[in-house]
């Protein structure tokens, strides 16, 4: 059993991309249809800010797929990319602003479509709190990275040149680098 609490839903009301630093050194927690619990310690992140980043869903207004984007963070949104892999991002800031964090990977998963592979996260988890009850959860961290990075994010060119190159990115790379 671990000591660690689950992290208060206040924490995702935060920027966007405070959040995405913060989650560094957290442990994504998944209770599994066994009912074990895997966790893993988060080690990168990205960060999608609303409507004028034109690298976020959002920045084409609400639709049915963003619609979860909107709403208190603290909320899960999980879509599909390219058919094939889910995306698990963390709703941030107050009710109205779409912002999220994408989890990217973990101390043992690397890569935001091996990590819901591996974890068996799906769509069934969008628009769930993050919480225990929900079988979904990140707890706090022992510490915090010693060294954290920040770079452009993956995959976005389609953003054009300003905010492709964002540096909305972070990571830490050696999980056991935490103090």
């Amino acid at each position: 059993m671990s000591k660690l609490q689950p992290v208060k839903s206040e924490f995702f009301l935060s920027d966007v991309k405070k959040v995405a630093r913060e989650l560094l050194g957290t442990t994504l927690c998944i209770r599994q249809k066994c009912g074990s619990i895997f966790r893993s310690v988060i080690n990168e992140t990205e960060a999608y800010d609303g409507e004028k980043d034109l690298a976020c869903h959002a920045s084409k207004g609400r639709t049915v797929r963003t619609s979860v984007m909107y709403e208190m963070g603290g909320v899960c949104y999980v879509y599909l990319c390219y058919g094939m892999h889910w995306m698990l991002n963390v709703v941030t800031c107050e009710e109205g602003y779409p912002a999220a964090v994408l989890i990217r990977g973990t101390e043992d998963f690397k890569g935001p479509g091996r990590l819901t592979k591996g974890l068996g996260v799906t769509g069934s988890f969008n628009g769930k709190n993050l919480h225990p009850q929900n079988s979904l959860w990140i707890e706090e961290s022992e510490g915090k990275p010693q060294q954290i990075f920040a770079g452009p994010r993956i995959g976005v060119d389609y953003a054009g040149p300003e905010w492709s190159q964002k540096p909305y990115r972070f990571w830490f790379s050696n999980c056991r680098g935490i103090v």
